[in-house]
């Protein structure tokens, strides 16, 4: 029976004196999903103020975010119902006035769009967290064509973008932005202190994988490859945790299953609250992504939980990953390949164990959750002391 997870955080300084006034930076969120990005706002909210900043969350769209959220930080709800929404807009203002915070802090097109008009109602800095290149974040091009406008239009108020990868920096500055306005930090998860002690697989092979189900996540890829892996008797089965995005996907993806023949090979939990023993029924981690990616959360983890990666080639991967070294690596789109990696792993080219050993080190090393805070906090400070006195 596993043992409960004990989740801790790397070194970091002590939490500020009760009777200190901390700057406030209010975070602009969706609020619809609690995935990747979302769960990066909710370690921010977390660990921002052990670093020296008071956080708060206005939530745009207030589904699942204010119900699944760990941190306790003041959050305000409102449904903005569009993207030129002024009647929220001027909630939020007033919100942000109210409560006197001092930063504001975007982290899509539609929270950038609301933050840029109130940037120029009160004049206070406005921060971009860039998760992932919106020019081509899904497969809907016409969606991909607004979101690129409405990010292009209110960046010209953004004072500093954090980008989650240097392949995402790159990508901002294919766009234009300068150098001076983009820091990479990159995305963080919490340290896990004492991860169980697993034995290496020996008969059948549970492959896993988390998303929210869409297009772009290469669901389809994956499927195809655990058909190729059983037509050539390899014991092996698939864990998916999470959502679809849409009804009608889901159908799609049901479909192929059966057209498939894996029906009884495949577990979908559908949403979970505790994903971390999740990863811990996974003999190996696999994001069959296709593209739109910034920085995976669910590579890291895998990762911080001694679970073996088998990802694709998309943004962020090879900053997480080193192929061979803290995880195995394939070309996305390419279904075969990913069934060789696995091949791989399961006739021991690579070692399963020092594949986990590495992985756990180096998300400590360089991937926590009070790194990432420490260079958000970094960017706030600098942007406080640039502030005339």
């Amino acid at each position: 029976m596993n043992q409960p997870l004990a989740l801790g955080k790397s070194t970091k300084p002590g939490p500020a004196s009760p009777a200190e006034v901390l700057p406030r930076v209010l975070h602009l969120i969706n609020g619809e999903h609690y995935s990747g990005a979302e769960r990066v706002q909710d370690l921010l909210g977390m660990t921002l103020p052990e670093l020296g900043f008071d956080v708060g969350f206005a939530c745009l769209k207030p589904q699942l975010f204010p119900q699944k959220r760990q941190s306790k930080n003041e959050l305000f709800e409102t449904t903005m119902r569009s993207k030129v929404d002024f009647r929220t807009i001027r909630k939020i203002a007033n919100e942000a006035k109210r409560g006197r915070f001092e930063i504001f802090h975007a982290h899509t097109p539609r929270t950038l769009m609301a933050g840029s008009l109130i940037k120029r109602k009160l004049g206070l800095p406005l921060v971009y967290h860039v998760h992932s290149p919106v020019g081509c974040d899904s497969t809907r091009s016409f969606a991909n064509r607004i979101n690129g406008f409405v990010e292009s239009w209110s960046a010209q108020q953004v004072d500093h973008f954090i980008c989650v990868s240097d392949s995402i920096r790159d990508y901002m500055l294919s766009l234009g932005h300068p150098s001076g306005k983009l820091t990479t930090v990159a995305n963080g998860v919490s340290v896990v202190q004492a991860p169980p002690v697993r034995e290496t697989p020996s008969q059948t092979w549970t492959l896993g994988t988390t998303a929210l189900f869409r297009p772009r996540k290469g669901t389809e890829v994956l499927l195809q490859a655990l058909a190729i892996l059983r037509k050539r008797q390899f014991d092996v089965r698939l864990l998916a945790v999470g959502p679809f995005e849409t009804p009608d996907y889901e159908s799609k993806i049901q479909q192929l299953v059966r057209d498939l023949e894996l029906s009884e090979a495949i577990e979908w939990t559908g949403f979970v609250s505790d994903v971390a023993e999740q990863f811990l029924q996974m003999d190996a981690f696999v994001l069959p992504s296709l593209f739109g990616e910034g920085l995976p959360m669910v590579i890291l983890e895998a990762m911080a939980l001694g679970t073996p990666v088998i990802a694709a080639e998309v943004e962020g991967v090879n900053q997480a990953i080193r192929n061979g070294t803290d995880g195995l690596i394939f070309q996305p789109g390419d279904a075969t390949a990913l069934a060789d990696r696995v091949i791989d792993l399961i006739e021991k080219k690579y070692v399963w164990q020092d594949l986990r050993a590495s992985g756990l080190q180096r998300q400590r090393t360089l991937f926590s959750d009070i790194s990432m805070a420490e260079g958000v906090a970094a960017v706030y400070r600098n942007l406080l002391s640039e502030r005339p006195a």
